[in-house]
């Protein structure tokens, strides 16, 4: 018998009002394709479809509640489609205590998919929690987001799925490089400033270089300070990414600026991507005023 796929497939439900929006967001963030409110009988073919097409996303993920009527029936059919196909559907299932379930939706003043003239909110969500139990029972996580901010269940999504990355290393980091003539990057999450280093600019012979050339980079950090400022600078980066994600960050932009981002801030730059790179982060670079220094 061929083994299951290991592409994930996700499917994201539970009650309504339990964050599942949310979720998908957190899911987006994290490089999944997201579809909210695909009909349930669609799931097997879209499923097989990426699983065979799709290089770009780390998966798919789908919202499912409901709002189709007849959801139960069509979702045990589904689930034997994908298995006969031997593919495999994970369910992340969703809850959250009644009074905040109620609390929530008269801050929203939404109606729930289960209202109507004879039944009231208390008993749709009650009926929903009964209808979706079979579904609850297979989930291969469910999580009660009562007292859940957005940044828990990011974390929490994060170590369920960490067999598709290291724990961690789902974070993008962004590293651009920028002269401070010509303005700080306003995307920025951390700024550094290297004009304490020395500054090949007032070499001639290094002038009309850049800090992708070995001699300026030798300049920049092969004397004091800047052998002392590499070692320390990394190990202060290698030691704060981890902890923004574990707060739930999915991208950081670090900008390394120096007088005109020619020289400096890229020599660091360069040592910046190939650090985190070889310790599996998902890094991009850019040298934003590198033509202009």
């Amino acid at each position: 018998m061929t083994p299951k796929t290991h592409f994930p497939v996700i499917v994201v439900t539970g009650l309504s009002g339990s964050g599942k929006s949310t979720a998908l967001r957190v899911f987006e963030d994290l490089g999944y394709f997201c579809v909210d409110g695909m009909p349930v009988g669609m799931l097997p073919k879209l499923a097989e479809m990426f699983q065979q097409k799709d290089s770009k996303h780390r998966g798919l993920v789908l919202g499912m509640d409901l709002r189709q009527d007849d959801f139960i029936e069509e979702w045990e059919q589904a689930m034997a489609e994908l298995d006969a196909v031997n593919l495999e559907v994970q369910v992340l299932f969703l809850e959250c205590r009644l009074e905040t379930l109620v609390t929530r939706y008269a801050t929203t003043r939404r109606p729930h998919p289960l209202e109507s003239i004879d039944i009231g909110l208390e008993q749709a969500l009650e009926k929903e929690k009964t209808l979706l139990d079979p579904i609850r029972k297979v989930s291969a996580l469910v999580l009660d987001t009562t007292d859940y901010s957005i940044h828990d269940l990011r974390r929490i999504v994060q170590e369920k799925w960490a067999d598709l990355e290291e724990q961690g290393r789902s974070m993008r980091v962004h590293v651009v490089t920028f002269g401070f003539k010509y303005g700080v990057p306003l995307e920025a999450d951390l700024v550094f400033d290297l004009r304490f280093l020395p500054n090949p600019y007032f070499d001639e012979s290094l002038r009309e270089m850049s800090g992708k050339d070995e001699a300026v980079a030798k300049y920049v950090l092969g004397q004091e300070p800047g052998i002392t400022f590499k070692t320390k600078f990394l190990d202060f980066l290698t030691y704060m990414l981890p902890l923004y994600a574990q707060e739930g960050r999915y991208r950081m932009t670090v900008a390394i600026g120096c007088t005109g981002g020619r020289h400096r801030s890229v020599s660091v730059a360069e040592e910046v991507y190939q650090k985190l790179k070889s310790d599996g982060y998902s890094v991009a670079i850019e040298h934003r005023h590198l033509e202009l220094g």
